[in-house]
């Protein structure tokens, strides 16, 4: 389960934050965790005693209200807060600081920050963050590229080429987020984002050639810290199965569920000869173009059924051609004479 300590909370916001320690920092190894996450229990915010955030902020209202508050009165107000679970309280605005919640903050060991910056603004850096470090994960095997500005992952079985490919696509200018192990986080409902454990950072591990430092070979613009995840390209080796079985139009665009997102999923058989790098770039603006609204399968079959409803149109005979007779039984619902059966009608009424 993901969590993060007060200590690293401050340490990771403390310059942009201007956050500076008042009391508890004893207690600055307390944790914030994904679990603490329900109902009832939000991250951070105001001061709320009826839904408490694991991070209570007191703003200007909040410091206002508890000064107007009688000694007996904020006790009451401080002694329902402090029986909440609470992992810090921050005082922003540059209120000025109330001593009865300092003494209580020591008293229950509970880390006391203040903060210049609004309230506001505050809590926005926070539930960002907090997103971000706290978010659900999971790690896959794969390469993680930044192609034509698309997260890509690269998937398949081992000793498919999938590095070399990420060596050839990165030469071309596009940028490696991670190799052989991806951490995916869904840090929104529909949005997972990749990066790469730090072991692992700026190196690709290429058979033959060994271990690459992607970031001194290319250079900076090589590598990427993180990027979200849009397309999912898989690798398979292309038996006789595997290209039976394979969607050539791709009607049906293919899925990838990944902690509940469903990922668009592209799958392209390995074969000798097959320039990867090529299909993969094609891959991802074809993708681009369906985003716009734009599916080449889609035309297609369209332009096919226009052509074969022209083809049944011409083969139709035209109204003109029809015999009178004919149009008329068929207005009456009676059926046509033959050719030959009209003539002599025809001879019978009109004889010379």
């Amino acid at each position: 389960m993901p969590s993060i300590s007060v200590r690293q909370l401050y340490l990771d916001n403390a310059k942009k934050l201007d956050l500076a320690w008042v009391v508890g920092a004893s207690k600055a190894g307390n944790d914030i965790s994904h679990s603490d996450q329900h109902p009832t229990l939000a991250l951070v915010g105001h001061v709320n005693l009826i839904h408490p955030n694991r991070i209570q902020v007191f703003g200007q209202a909040e410091v206002q209200y508890l000064d107007t508050l009688s000694l007996e009165s904020a006790r009451i107000m401080l002694d329902q807060l402090f029986s909440l679970s609470m992992s810090a309280v921050i005082v922003a605005n540059d209120e000025s600081m109330p001593q009865l919640l300092r003494t209580y903050c020591a008293q229950r060991n509970v880390p006391l920050m203040t903060s210049p910056q609004t309230s506001p603004y505050l809590m926005d850096v926070l539930r960002l963050y907090l997103a971000r470090v706290l978010a659900a994960s999971v790690t896959l095997h794969g390469v993680f590229l930044d192609v034509l500005e698309i997260g890509v992952l690269i998937t398949g079985e081992s000793a498919l080429g999938k590095s070399e490919l990420a060596l050839d696509l990165i030469s071309r200018g596009h940028g490696l987020v991670a190799d052989d192990a991806v951490d995916l986080y869904r840090i929104g409902p529909e949005t997972l984002e990749a990066r790469c454990p730090d072991m692992l950072k700026d190196f690709l591990e290429v058979r033959g050639l060994g271990i690459l430092n992607v970031r001194s070979v290319f250079g900076e613009t090589a590598v990427r810290p993180r990027k979200q995840l849009k397309l999912i390209i898989h690798l398979v080796k292309a038996t006789d199965q595997t290209m039976r079985e394979l969607d050539r139009l791709n009607i049906q665009s293919e899925t990838q569920a990944i902690l509940g997102v469903a990922i668009r999923k592209v799958t392209i058989p390995v074969a000798a000869g097959r320039n990867l790098a090529v299909l993969v770039e094609t891959a991802v603006r074809n993708y681009i173009l369906q985003l716009r609204g734009i599916d080449s399968t889609r035309d297609f079959i369209e332009r096919q059924t226009r052509f074969l409803r022209e083809q049944e149109q011409e083969q139709d005979p035209p109204a003109e051609d029809i015999p009178w007779s004919g149009v008329v039984g068929a207005e009456l619902g009676l059926t046509p004479l033959p050719p030959e059966t009209t003539q002599e009608h025809s001879h019978a009424t009109h004889p010379h």
